[in-house]
């Protein structure tokens, strides 16, 4: 795997946010992302409680040690749909399907929304 995108600088060959159809501002695809392509890792400060910009991990069997970061790159800018065209491992994003230029890019937040 290629070195980890975290800063906006890294990021902006790959994606850009704009205006949202969806939600405010969104993430959208500076170039068409291949199926399985890593696009970035969402980057901040851990997050002590939840609030806006906030992306939980969690093992499903295991919620009560879930890590939180209050994003602070390019990627705090997703918005949801169900199914998204990302989704993520961890913090680090990839593209589920083929994401055009242009396109926006989503993940499925889950079931709490």
């Amino acid at each position: 795997m290629s070195k980890k995108r975290l800063k906006n600088s890294e990021l902006k060959a790959l994606v850009y946010s704009d205006a949202s159809p969806i939600h405010g501002t969104g993430l959208f695809a500076a170039r068409t992302l291949r199926k399985g392509e890593y696009i970035g890792t969402y980057a901040g400060p851990i997050a002590k409680r939840n609030g806006t910009y906030v992306l939980w991990v969690f093992d499903p069997d295991d919620e009560d040690n879930a890590i939180g970061r209050s994003g602070r790159n390019l990627l705090r800018y997703l918005n949801h749909a169900r199914p998204g065209n990302a989704e993520f491992d961890g913090f680090d994003l990839y593209a589920r399907i083929e994401i055009t230029e242009g396109c926006e890019i989503t993940f499925d937040y889950g079931s709490d929304l």
